[in-house]
């Protein structure tokens, strides 16, 4: 997803600096991979720079989390501990259309499609849980089957009694501890 956007070259190289360290720091979640392939990458795609930085913005200390051989990608998920600060949001504009009164700022759908990045579908948030202990005190809205969204359903996910829980909800909820967790493939 081409966003067109790219960083000044002093931000562009102060996000690089700040992946690098949070790479060296978490090996754990990238166990083999090379910074200096992932830099590359990065340097080629400033739209995907750009989509990391935004990540980073709201907090959402993005990591490399994997590598896809096959299309020759890597892969970056939102890991801080706790949902990232882009929270308060029913889960899209259909919803968000739909509520009468108190309406969010924005919705989850529309809000990753700015920054340029994907929702975790249930897969990929169990897969990150793998990776450590998240949403410990706070909820993710994750991709939702187009089964349940047409019901008027969405689903999140969290980590409590050290169990990864789904859940639904009416995707016009918003709640100040829910935010989404994103993917982008560089």
């Amino acid at each position: 997803m081409k966003n067109n956007k790219s960083l000044p070259s002093d931000q562009a190289e102060a996000l690089l600096k700040t992946l690098k360290i949070r790479f060296e720091k978490n090996m754990n979640r990238h166990k083999g991979l090379d910074w200096d392939k992932i830099q590359s990458k990065l340097e080629e795609n400033p739209d995907k720079l750009w989509s990391l930085n935004e990540m980073e913005e709201t907090e959402g200390e993005p990591d490399v989390v994997d590598y896809d051989k096959k299309n020759d990608e890597y892969v970056f998920f939102d890991c801080s501990v706790e949902s990232p600060k882009r929270r308060s949001l029913c889960y899209d504009y259909q919803a968000w259309e739909a509520r009468k009164a108190n309406k969010p700022e924005s919705n989850v759908i529309d809000k990753a499609s700015e920054m340029g990045i994907e929702l975790l579908s249930e897969e990929q948030y169990r897969q990150l849980q793998e990776l450590g202990k998240f949403d410990l005190k706070t909820s993710s809205w994750i991709k939702t089957p187009a089964n349940i969204r047409e019901l008027g359903g969405a689903i999140f996910c969290d980590r409590r009694y050290n169990t990864v829980f789904t859940y639904h909800n009416g995707a016009d909820s918003y709640y100040a501890a829910r935010g989404f967790r994103g993917c982008l493939k560089v």
